[in-house]
C-alpha cells in the first residue's frame, strides 16, 4: 500500500518529552503531521521540537499540565488553527505496597493518567464533532487489564482508561470520533525505573508508535472501541469472554450455599460468549427461566459468617440493603454504611428485629477510617468489606462537566480506596480478609452518557485485582454488580465470594443479574509478532490486521497476569528476519546465488602519513598544512579519502562467475562515498563487501557493490562506498536491466541551464599516477606503456577515483563539507592534464562536472555531492 500520509492534520501528544511520547512525535512529523509536544519539562519538549523542525517538521511546545486540557489544545487552535487526533500519553509511576501507599500517591497516579485523559478529551470532543473526524488514543496498561503488585493506583487508572475509551467509542461513533485503548510495554523514563536494561533494550517504542499512527489515520483499520496489547514487536487484540454460567431459582433457596454447589458452572468456559456491550444478555429470559426451576440445591456445611464482622458501604437501601439483610441472616456482625442517618438506622433496625447485629456507620465511604473504627469499638475486628456504595451523574460526555466527573469517581473509586486502605492492615494482621468491590456492566463494556461512571467502575476493577495480587493470604474479588430486578438476587454470590467456604477464587470478574452469574475474563487473538532486526510501519501494522483481531484460528489465549501476558511478548524477542537485504526477486538465479555469497572482511590501518600520502596525490600542496602536515592544529583527511580503506575489499569481490568474464574488460563506471561520522587521521578500520546490484546490459554486464567501512573497536560506520563497473562481453546472461533508485548514489544531477556558481581549475602532475598508485591501487595500467596499450590507451592513463578526488577536494574548497559525493566515469585522464571543475548549488545539494582542459572531454558527469550545512556557515578550513 501506499505510504500514509498525515498532511493536514495536527495531533497532540501528552507527555512528548521522552520515550512513547517522543517517538510518536517524531513519527507524526515525519509523515507531514503538525505536533503538539505535550510536556511538563519545558527542556525536553523543546528538543523534541527542535529535532522535528531540524527535519524539516512542524512542531510546537506545550508545557501545560495534562488536568488543564483547554490551555493544551489552545497551543494547538493557536498555533495550526485545529486539531484532528489526541494521544492521550502522559503517566507517571507512584509504585508502592497497598498499607503502604499514601492518599497523594494513589490521587496524584489518578490525576494524571485519568482527570488528564478526561481533561485533553473534553478539550477536543467539540471540535471533533463539529468537523465530524477524529482519533482519541488512550495508554492502558497490562497492570490495569490484569492487576499488578504495587500498583494499585496505576492498575486502577489504567483499567479505567479501558472504559473511558470504549464510552467514547459508542458516543462519539456517530460523528467519526474513534477511540482505542492500547496497552503497551515500552522502554521510556518512567519503565526506565522499574525495569532492567537488558529487558528494556528489547521493548523500544519505535514498535508501538507504527500502530497509533495505523489506527489513527482516515484510511486505517477500524479499532474504534478496541483493546490492544502490544510491545516488543508483537500485536495482539483483546477482547471480554463470558462463561454461559449458572441460572437460579430466584426465592429463598437462592443462598451463598447454593451457590456454592453450582460454582464449577459459573466458572465454565467451554461455550463461552464474546459480549460487546451491556445489551448483549437476554435477561428477561434468564429470568424467567430462573422462576421456572425446581429450589436451588444447597451445599453442606451451610455457608455461614458467625462471628465475622462484615462492613457494606452504601447500604440504607437498594443492593447495599440486600447485603445487610443477608449477612445479618447468615451470623454476621454488620457495619451499615450510609450517608443517610435515616436510611443506615432503618436497615439496622430490621437486622436487629430479625435476630441479628448490627450498627450503623453514618459517613461518605471516603471516610474509610471512621466506618472501619466503628466495627472495631462495636464488635472489636473486620472481616469482610462490601465496597458498594455509588451515586450516578450520568450525561453525554459533550454535556458533563468536570464537578459531574469528579464526584462519580470520588463517590466509586476513592470511596473503595480509602474503605480498602482502612481494613488492610487488619487483614493483613490476621491473615484474613475479603474484599468484594463493585463493578459495573458498564465498567466492562463502556455504555453511553456515562463516561464518569463506566471509568470509574473498571478502575476499580483494575485497583482489585492489583490487591488480589498483593493479598497473599488474604482474598479479594471484583464482583459484576448491576442493580437489576431485586438486589436480593445478587447478593447469594457475593455471600459465597466472601465468605471462608470460597478458598480459591481472587482477582476474578463476575457478572450478576436476575438469578444468573458468570465469569469474565480477557480472551486475547494469537496476534502477529513483526521481525525485530526490520524497522516496523503503519502499513506493515495494517497488512496483518486480520491477524492481528483474529480470535478464531485457534492460537487465542487466556492471560490473567502481567506474567502470562508479557510471556508472549517475550517470545517475540527472538523474531529475527534472515532474509538478506541485498536480494531481489527480480535477480536471476546466477545472480542470487552469487549475492549470497558473502566475501570475508578485509582490515585497514593506516597513520598520519597516509592520509599526508593521499592528500599529496589528489594535489595538495606544501602550503596547505592542514592536509600535508601532521603537527597542523587542522591536519584532517580530503573527504575522499574514504575510498581508499575500502578498495582492497571492494576489487576483491569476485565476478568470475559472470558469462565470459575478462578482467581486461572491465571499466569502473560509478563511484558513490557517503561520509557517516567524522574521518580519523589513523586508525584500524574493517571493510565488509556485498553485491548489491546486477544488471544485464545485453552485450556488458553492470555490477554494483556496497562497502561498509567500521571502526574495529567500536563498530561504527565511517564509510558507506557504492562502486559499479562494467565487464564488457558478460551480458545476456538472463538479469533485469534497470536498476533500482538508491537515493543519492544513484541521482542524475543533471547540471542546471545556467552560469556555474563557481569554477576549479587544476594541473595535473606528469607523475601523479605513479605518485596516486601508492595509496594501493597497484594496476600496472596506470605506470607501465605497455599495458596501458593493451586497454587501448596511447599512454598510462590517470587512476578513475583520482580525479575524483580532485574534483572531491574542489567542492569541499569551494562550499564546505559534505555528506556524501556520487560521480559517474565518463572519460580518460592522462597525468599532467589540466582538469576544469564546474560547481552548480542547488539547495543542499552541489551538482558539478568535471572537464579535460586540453581535450574539452568531460571526464566527470552526473556528479552531486549533498552538503552538511547548504546554508554555507560552514566552510572548509582553508
Amino acid at each position: 500500500m501506499s505510504q500514509l500520509s498525515f498532511k493536514g492534520h495536527t495531533v497532540i501528544v501528552t507527555g512528548a518529552g521522552g520515550g512513547l511520547g517522543k517517538t510518536y512525535s517524531l513519527l507524526y512529523a515525519s509523515r507531514g503531521a503538525n505536533v503538539v509536544v505535550n510536556d511538563v519539562s519545558q527542556a525536553a519538549a523543546q528538543k523534541v521540537v527542535d529535532q522535528i523542525t531540524q527535519a524539516g517538521g512542524k512542531a510546537v511546545v506545550n508545557t501545560s499540565s495534562v488536568t488543564d486540557g483547554e490551555a493544551v489544545v489552545k497551543t494547538a487552535l493557536d498555533a495550526f488553527g485545529g486539531v484532528t487526533i489526541l494521544i492521550n500519553n502522559a503517566g507517571i509511576l507512584r509504585d508502592k505496597g497497598f498499607r503502604n501507599m499514601t492518599d497523594q500517591e494513589f490521587d496524584q497516579v489518578l490525576q494524571v493518567h485519568l482527570k488528564g485523559a478526561y481533561s485533553c478529551t473534553k478539550a477536543v470532543w467539540g471540535i471533533f464533532r463539529k468537523q465530524k473526524f477524529g482519533r482519541i488514543v488512550n495508554t492502558s496498561s497490562a497492570a490495569g487489564l490484569y492487576g499488578n503488585f504495587g500498583q494499585a493506583n496505576y492498575s486502577a487508572a489504567k483499567m479505567g482508561l479501558v472504559a473511558f475509551t470504549k464510552t467514547l467509542a459508542r458516543e462519539g461513533a456517530k460523528y467519526n470520533i474513534n477511540a482505542t485503548a492500547i496497552a503497551p510495554i515500552a522502554a521510556s523514563p518512567m519503565t526506565e525505573t522499574v525495569m532492567p536494561p537488558e529487558l528494556l533494550k528489547h521493548i523500544q517504542p519505535e514498535f508501538i508508535a507504527p500502530f497509533v499512527a495505523a489506527v489513527t489515520h482516515p484510511d486505517g483499520p477500524d479499532a474504534n472501541g478496541k483493546v490492544f496489547e502490544l510491545g516488543a514487536g508483537y500485536v495482539a487484540e483483546i477482547r471480554w469472554e463470558r462463561s454461559k454460567g449458572a441460572i437460579f431459582k430466584t426465592d429463598a433457596s437462592f443462598t451463598p450455599s447454593a451457590v456454592k454447589e453450582k460454582w464449577s458452572v459459573i466458572t465454565d468456559f467451554s461455550n463461552p460468549d464474546y459480549p460487546q456491550s451491556v445489551t448483549d444478555f437476554d435477561h428477561e429470559a434468564v429470568l424467567e427461566t430462573a422462576r421456572k426451576l425446581p429450589p436451588n440445591p444447597q451445599s453442606t456445611p451451610e455457608v455461614r459468617f458467625d462471628s465475622k464482622t462484615v462492613i457494606i458501604t452504601g447500604a440504607g437501601q437498594g443492593l447495599g440493603r440486600a447485603y445487610a439483610l443477608m449477612y445479618g441472616r447468615l451470623g454476621a456482625n454488620v457495619v451499615v454504611n450510609d450517608v443517610s442517618e435515616k436510611g443506615a438506622n432503618a436497615v439496622v433496625d430490621e437486622i436487629i428485629k430479625a435476630g441479628g447485629k448490627a450498627v450503623a456507620a453514618v459517613s461518605s465511604a471516603e471516610d474509610g477510617d471512621a466506618i472501619v473504627k466503628v466495627a472495631l469499638e462495636k464488635f472489636g475486628g473486620v472481616h469482610v468489606l462490601i465496597a458498594n456504595a455509588g451515586i450516578l451523574r450520568d450525561k453525554s460526555f459533550a454535556a458533563m462537566t468536570e464537578p459531574e466527573w469528579d464526584a462519580v469517581l470520588a463517590v466509586h473509586l476513592r470511596g473503595t480506596y480509602k474503605c480498602a486502605k482502612a481494613v488492610w492492615p487488619i487483614f493483613l494482621k490476621q491473615k484474613y480478609g475479603r474484599i468484594v468491590t463493585t463493578a459495573s456492566q458498564v465498567g466492562i463494556y463502556g455504555n453511553f452518557g456515562q463516561a464518569n461512571y463506566s471509568t470509574a467502575k473498571a478502575a476499580i476493577l483494575g485497583m482489585t485485582r492489583s490487591l488480589a495480587i498483593e493479598a497473599m493470604t488474604s482474598t479479594v474479588w471484583p464482583q459484576e454488580m448491576v442493580n437489576a430486578f431485586k438486589p436480593d438476587y445478587i447478593a447469594p454470590i457475593v455471600g459465597f465470594l466472601s465468605s471462608e467456604a470460597n478458598t480459591e477464587t481472587s482477582g476474578k470478574l463476575f457478572e450478576i443479574m436476575g438469578g444468573w452469574a458468570a465469569q469474565t475474563r480477557w480472551q486475547r487473538a494469537g496476534g502477529h509478532g513483526f521481525p525485530v532486526n526490520k524497522p516496523l510501519t503503519p502499513e506493515a501494522v495494517i497488512s496483518k490486521w486480520d491477524i492481528i483481531t483474529n480470535f478464531d484460528d485457534g492460537r487465542a489465549t487466556h492471560p490473567s497476569t502481567t506474567q502470562e501476558s508479557f510471556q508472549q511478548l517475550a517470545e517475540n524477542f527472538s523474531n529475527v528476519e534472515n532474509s538478506d537485504p541485498y536480494a531481489d526477486p527480480e535477480d536471476s538465479e546466477l545472480v542470487a546465488k552469487a549475492k549470497k555469497n558473502v566475501p570475508e572482511s578485509v582490515e585497514f590501518s593506516y597513520a598520519d602519513k597516509d592520509v599526508i600520502l593521499y592528500n599529496l596525490s589528489i594535489g595538495a600542496t606544501e602550503k596547505e598544512r592542514q592536509w600535508t602536515f601532521e603537527g597542523d592544529e587542522e591536519f584532517s583527511a580530503l573527504p575522499t579519502f574514504g575510498v581508499i580503506p575500502q578498495f582492497q575489499a571492494s576489487g576483491g569481490i569476485s565476478l568470475d562467475w559472470l558469462p565470459n568474464y575478462n578482467p581486461a574488460k572491465l571499466l569502473h563506471g560509478e563511484q558513490y562515498l557517503a561520509i557517516k561520522a567524522p574521518i580519523p587521521t589513523s586508525g584500524n578500520l574493517v571493510n565488509e563487501a556485498r553485491i548489491v546490484e546486477v544488471l544485464d546490459k545485453g552485450k556488458a554486464a553492470a555490477v554494483t557493490s556496497v562497502v561498509e567501512t567500521k571502526d574495529k573497536d567500536t563498530g561504527k560506520v565511517i564509510f558507506e562506498n557504492q562502486s559499479t563497473v562494467f565487464i564488457r562481453g558478460a551480458g545476456g546472461f538472463g538479469g533485469k536491466r534497470a536498476g533500482k533508485d538508491r537515493g543519492a548514489a544513484t541521482a542524475a544531477n543533471t547540471p542546471p541551464q545556467r552560469k556555474p556558481d563557481a569554477v576549479v581549475e587544476e594541473k595535473t602532475l606528469s607523475q601523479q599516477a605513479a605518485l596516486y598508485r601508492l595509496n594501493g591501487d597497484l594496476n600496472p595500467l596506470h605506470i607501465l606503456p605497455e599495458f596501458a596499450a593493451v586497454g587501448g590507451f596511447d599512454k598510462p592513463i590517470l587512476h578513475g577515483l583520482c580525479f575524483f578526488g580532485f574534483a572531491g577536494k574542489h567542492v569541499f574548497k569551494s562550499f564546505g563539507p559534505y555528506k556524501d559525493v556520487k560521480a559517474r566515469f565518463a572519460g580518460v585522464v592522462y597525468p599532467g592534464e589540466t582538469l576544469v571543475t564546474e560547481m552548480w548549488k542547488e539547495g543542499n545539494k552541489v551538482i558539478f562536472t568535471t572537464k579535460v582542459k586540453e581535450r574539452g572531454t568531460t571526464v566527470l558527469a552526473a556528479a552531486g555531492a549533498t552538503l552538511v550545512d547548504p546554508t554555507g556557515s560552514v566552510k572548509a578550513k582553508l
